[in-house]
C-alpha cells in the first residue's frame, strides 16, 4: 500500500430492506473519517445483490448518489478480488472492511462469514452473534440462558402455521391475550411489524410477517418505555449513558424511526441513576450473552406498572449516522463520532489479531 494509512473498505447497500438506510449511514460515515490517517475504497451491494468497488477515495463523496458507483465495473469478480486479494497471495488490498450493512445479508452472519473466509479483519460481531442477534427467537432463548427478564412470546414457522393455524391462534390467545405485536424472526428496523387487537387482524399480521421471513414471533404488549444503550469493546466491554425514544406513533415501526422525523431521543435518559446502572449492567450481560465484539445497541423495555427492566433485542448494527441513537449515546458519555470510528477499527484489528494466533491443528 505504500503508505501508513489504514485502508478501510467501506460496504453498504445490499439485499433487504434497508438498502437506503444503509447508503444513509455510509454516506456520514464517509464523510466523518479523518482522511490523514484513513483511505477508503467504496463497496456498493445493489438490491439485487451485485457487488461493485469503487476507487480508493482521499476525501468522500459531496452525494449520497455518488455511493451507487454508477461509473464502475458492473463485474461482480473486479470487487470480490479485492476483497481475496490475501488468499491468491497478493499484498492485502484492504486493512479492515466496514460492513456498514443493515439487516438480512449484512447483520446476520452471512458477510462476517465472507471475511472471515477472506482471512481479513472487519468491523463489529463476529459469525455468532451476528446471526444470534439477527434471529429474535435465538436471542430471546441466549437473553433467558443469561437470566435476563423479559416479555412473554411465541413463535413458529411457516409450514407449522399452514399445517395447524386454529391451534397456533389459541395459543397466541392463551399465552399473550391481546393487544400482540407480530415480526418477521429474522429482519431489522421494524420492517413487517404490525399491532394485532383482534383474531382478525393476528391473522392479517402474521401473514403479513409471513411475506418477510419463514419464522415469525409475537410477544404481548408491554406499556413500558423504550429504552436503549450502547455497547462497546470485544472481551471488556462497556456501556453508555442510557438514552429513551419517545416515538411519534402507537409504536416505534419504521416510520417513526425513519420517515416522520417526530420521534423523539432523550439523551440521557430521565432514569434515576440506580436504574440507569441496571440498564447498563443488562446491556453488557445481552452483549456477552450473544458473544458480541465491537459494537452492539441493547434496547429494554422499562415497564410503566411497576418499573421492571425487560431487556428487547440487541443489534448489532446499529443505524451510524451522527444523529442516530448509538452515536449519541456515546457523544453523551464523552466519545465523538469521529473517536467511535477509532475505536471500532482498533477493536476489529485487536480482535483479529488475537484469532491469528490461535491454533487450527495438533501441530
Amino acid at each position: 500500500m505504500g503508505n501508513t494509512k489504514l485502508t478501510v473498505g467501506l460496504v453498504y447497500g445490499g439485499k433487504s430492506g434497508e438498502h437506503e438506510v444503509s447508503l444513509q449511514t455510509a454516506f456520514a460515515v464517509m464523510n466523518s473519517f479523518d482522511y490523514d490517517k484513513y483511505e477508503i475504497i467504496p463497496f456498493y451491494i445493489s438490491k439485487q445483490g451485485l457487488w461493485k468497488v469503487g476507487e480508493t477515495l482521499s476525501a468522500p463523496y459531496s452525494e449520497v448518489e455518488q455511493l451507487k458507483l454508477a461509473d464502475a465495473t458492473e463485474d461482480m469478480g473486479t470487487a470480490l478480488n479485492v476483497v481475496f486479494s490475501a488468499l491468491s497471495g497478493a499484498e492485502k488490498a484492504v486493512d479492515v472492511m466496514f460492513p456498514l450493512l443493515h439487516g438480512t445479508y449484512g447483520e446476520d452472519g452471512t458477510i462476517q462469514g465472507l471475511f472471515e473466509m477472506a482471512n481479513i479483519p472487519y468491523i463489529g460481531a463476529g459469525v455468532l452473534a451476528s446471526s444470534a442477534g439477527m434471529d429474535k427467537v435465538v436471542m430471546k432463548k441466549l437473553f433467558a440462558d443469561a437470566g435476563l427478564d423479559q416479555c412473554e412470546y411465541c413463535y413458529f414457522n411457516i409450514s407449522a402455521w399452514k399445517r395447524k393455524s386454529h391451534e397456533l391462534i389459541m395459543g397466541v390467545e392463551d399465552k399473550l391475550g391481546y393487544p400482540v405485536f407480530v415480526k418477521p424472526a429474522n429482519l431489522g428496523s421494524s420492517v413487517g411489524i404490525s399491532k394485532a387487537s383482534d383474531k382478525e387482524s393476528l391473522v392479517k399480521a402474521i401473514d403479513f410477517a409471513f411475506r418477510y421471513d419463514t419464522k415469525v414471533i409475537i410477544e404481548e404488549f408491554v406499556d413500558a418505555r423504550e429504552v436503549e444503550v450502547g455497547v462497546l469493546g470485544n472481551d471488556e466491554p462497556e456501556a453508555s449513558v442510557p438514552g429513551e425514544i419517545v416515538s411519534s406513533g402507537e409504536y416505534y415501526d419504521y416510520a417513526a424511526k425513519y420517515t416522520d422525523g417526530k420521534s423523539q431521543m432523550m439523551i440521557p435518559a430521565p432514569v434515576d441513576s440506580e436504574v440507569a446502572d441496571r440498564l447498563r449492567e443488562s446491556a453488557i450481560t445481552a452483549f456477552r450473552a450473544i458473544e458480541g465484539s465491537g459494537i452492539t445497541r441493547a434496547d429494554f423495555f422499562l415497564r410503566r406498572s411497576d418499573g421492571k427492566i425487560l431487556i428487547n433485542e440487541v443489534n448489532t448494527m446499529p443505524g451510524f449516522t451522527p444523529y442516530s441513537m448509538y452515536p449519541l449515546l456515546w457523544r453523551e458519555t464523552g466519545v465523538s463520532y469521529r473517536a467511535l470510528l477509532d475505536r471500532m477499527i482498533e477493536l476489529a484489528l485487536e480482535r483479529y489479531n488475537f484469532k491469528q494466533g490461535l491454533k487450527y491443528d495438533n501441530e
